[in-house]
């Protein structure tokens, strides 16, 4: 496991360190000076590790400076993709001059490059911290009359830690508690897999479990996969104590609603996913919903007479140009409604981010559904 661990940190910090020397050349060309001088070379090096020691360093520590330095590393990777993207403009633009004779000068190439870098990632950040409200109407067929009309909520993605904090997850719920929705679905990812103050972070969901007005169905959880570093033991409680109803591997009813979660981890395996939800006996006969984190394993929750999968994960690739890769993975399914076979299926982009706290592309959300 170790070894593994090793030769994985080791591939990704050796990209980085590569796409860091490229900024770096770039703008020691294009800039020279004091972008060429060797203080700049080991700022370049030093930053191309932040991030690695970083995320390192937060797996196991909660202190107030392991956070600032994961979060401005993780401010800087964001930057630092969008550099990497005005190095590789400007190298373009500079060969366009140089063919077309338009004689440029490579300093404004690079200042108009940057600067746009830095417009875009200045956006991003904004973006990212501005979770929106998203409706949507979902018809099921064989809904009990009782819950036509009704809304629930759906929150992924969270990614609480050294970025998202308590802050963060206290907005998040105050929101839920105006939006006054029948019922609430958290489909994992809530934490981002670093240390944490679990107890806190739990806490003002207790508020929402509470409230007479909202989420009076109950609030249902299932973990993704970024729960998977942790132990049960050092996350759930706290969450069991507030008042969320865990869904583990099971289905519930709900006034005459199905409703069924599955964890991230159980369903990697399609023939274990297929045990877990045969062993539910589902009533094909009548409606039913599924968490489960990633819209994966689509055929087989099809064939098995799902209603509708809720589904988080894809972030929607979160920032451009990774939205590009991410939309190549998922298709269609990356974001928002759609169908597979009888299969209704809606992907949410999260409400929270991982990594670097941008979003270019898309939007984080809290998605309101309202069956009919």
């Amino acid at each position: 496991m170790r070894s593994r661990l090793f030769v994985f940190v080791s591939i990704v910090q050796a990209i980085l360190f590569s796409a860091h020397w490229f900024v770096y050349a770039t703008v020691a060309y294009f800039w020279g000076g004091w972008a060429a001088s060797w203080q700049m070379k080991v700022a370049f090096a030093l930053l191309s590790m932040s991030f690695v020691a970083a995320s390192l360093l937060g797996w196991y520590s909660y202190q107030p400076l392991v956070r600032f330095f994961y979060l401005v590393s993780a401010l800087w990777m964001g930057f630092a993709s969008y550099f990497m993207l005005a190095s590789i403009a400007s190298w373009i633009a500079y060969g366009v001059s140089a063919v077309g004779g338009l004689g440029w000068p490579p300093a404004w190439i690079a200042d108009a490059a940057f600067a746009v870098a830095l417009v875009a990632g200045l956006y991003g950040l904004l973006n990212a911290a501005w979770p929106r409200v998203v409706r949507i109407s979902v018809a099921l067929p064989n809904l009990p009359a009782q819950w036509r009309g009704r809304t629930a909520a759906l929150v992924s993605d969270l990614h609480l830690g050294h970025v998202r904090n308590g802050r963060f997850v206290r907005r998040v719920v105050n929101k839920l508690l105006t939006l006054q929705n029948d019922i609430v679905f958290v489909a994992g990812d809530l934490y981002d897999g670093v240390a944490g103050d679990f107890e806190k972070l739990a806490r003002p969901w207790a508020d929402l479990v509470a409230s007479p007005k909202a989420a009076a169905l109950g609030v249902y959880y299932i973990a993704g996969n970024h729960e998977e570093f942790y132990r049960n033991a050092e996350y759930l409680p706290p969450l069991l104590r507030a008042g969320i109803r865990v869904l583990n591997n099971e289905k519930v009813e709900v006034d005459g609603l199905q409703l069924i979660g599955v964890h991230y981890r159980d369903a990697v395996n399609e023939n274990q996913y297929r045990a877990i939800l045969r062993s539910m006996d589902l009533d094909r006969n009548r409606a039913s919903v599924l968490l489960l984190h990633a819209p994966v394993r689509l055929p087989i929750s099809e064939e098995e007479g799902i209603s509708l999968q809720l589904s988080g994960h894809t972030h929607g690739g979160q920032f451009f140009p990774w939205t590009l890769i991410a939309q190549r993975v998922w298709k269609e399914f990356i974001h928002g409604l759609q169908r597979f076979g009888a299969l209704q299926v809606y992907t949410t982009y999260g409400t929270g981010t991982w990594g670097p706290p941008l979003r270019v592309g898309t939007r984080p959300e809290i998605v309101l559904i309202k069956f009919e």
